[in-house]
């Protein structure tokens, strides 16, 4: 058991996880579809079976976080995810990290703020336009709070 790169060689398993959890490899940020297919990350694996995930991508200077899962919840595993992102984040020189997540989320928010990242925007509505291209974004999400704006968090390097 061990935290690994994704590559091309567990880009299937890397992949069938998204889908597993997230209900296809395409994301929707900020009213934009992501291909989660063609991002970089980390994960911890176990007998061949994804326990925890962290994805991104890297544009001018700043590396954005487009997923993370964990299904081992405090245990850590989140944790070092960030851990080895903040590190690749730093190794390339890069100015920020940030990433999106939605108003429900509670426990990201928490987890977010508590690893020193900081609220930066907030797009009001924005799950209206997200709606459009991913329809199957519920109306509730987590503790049945209202679906309906993204909060941008950020973390200065």
């Amino acid at each position: 058991m061990g935290y690994e790169r994704i590559d091309s060689r567990n880009r299937q398993l890397v992949n069938s996880f998204l889908k597993e959890h997230w209900y296809t490899t395409t994301m929707v940020i900020r009213g934009e579809e992501i291909d989660m297919t063609q991002t970089e990350g980390f994960y911890l694996a176990e007998k061949e079976k994804v326990l925890g995930l962290i994805t991104y991508m890297v544009y001018e200077d700043i590396l954005e976080i487009t997923s993370l899962n964990s299904l081992r919840e405090n245990q850590g595993v989140g944790s070092k995810l960030m851990e080895l992102v903040v590190q690749e984040a730093k190794e390339r020189r890069l100015r920020k990290i940030v990433l999106i997540t939605t108003n429900d989320n509670i426990n990201a928010i928490r987890f977010y703020q508590k690893r020193g990242f900081d609220m930066a925007r907030l797009f009001r509505n924005a799950l209206e336009a997200s709606r459009r291209l991913k329809p199957e974004i519920p109306l509730l999400g987590e503790n049945d709070i209202p679906l309906r704006h993204e909060i941008e968090f950020e973390l200065l390097l």
